[in-house]
């Protein structure tokens, strides 16, 4: 399985332009942990930057910054890690964790926006693929008690 199969499509994304409070209240009412920043290009979304709500705390607020005297180019991480739709997901979420970042945003062979992976879609997926296989070894252990009655 590839990462373009299961990223969400649907990405909150600002321009490096973009206030923090802007960023705040996009992120409280898309409920969302992170805002993509993009530049635009050919009509085409490039990512260059992630701001996630950890960096709005503790960039920010934490260190009494005023909100309003910072935009989301400067307090966004620069070090942005992406993956590309063909990536496989076993190897994506390995670099996610080795890096320690929870969001990937991902990419298509241009090097556009294409989606976001979350850890938490991730987790969410994996329980469900359990709970699928729990099923099937519980049917299977019922048909076996059932043939040998």
């Amino acid at each position: 399985m590839n990462v373009g199969e299961i990223c969400n499509r649907e990405v909150v994304v600002m321009a490096k332009e973009g206030s923090i409070r802007e960023a705040a209240r996009l992120m409280r009412e898309f409920h969302v942990g992170d805002i993509v920043v993009v530049e635009e290009r050919n009509q085409q979304r490039y990512p260059v930057g992630i701001l996630t709500d950890r960096d709005v705390v503790i960039e920010i607020l934490a260190t009494d910054v005023d909100a309003d005297a910072v935009d989301v180019g400067d307090a966004m991480s620069f070090d942005l890690l992406t993956a590309r739709e063909d990536d496989s997901v076993w190897d994506t979420v390995k670099r996610m964790r080795s890096k320690g970042v929870r969001r990937m945003p991902v990419v298509d062979q241009r090097g556009a926006l294409a989606g976001i992976l979350a850890m938490d879609d991730l987790i969410e997926m994996f329980a469900e693929q359990l709970t699928d296989v729990a099923a099937l070894i519980a049917h299977e252990q019922k048909r076996e008690r059932q043939l040998r009655s």
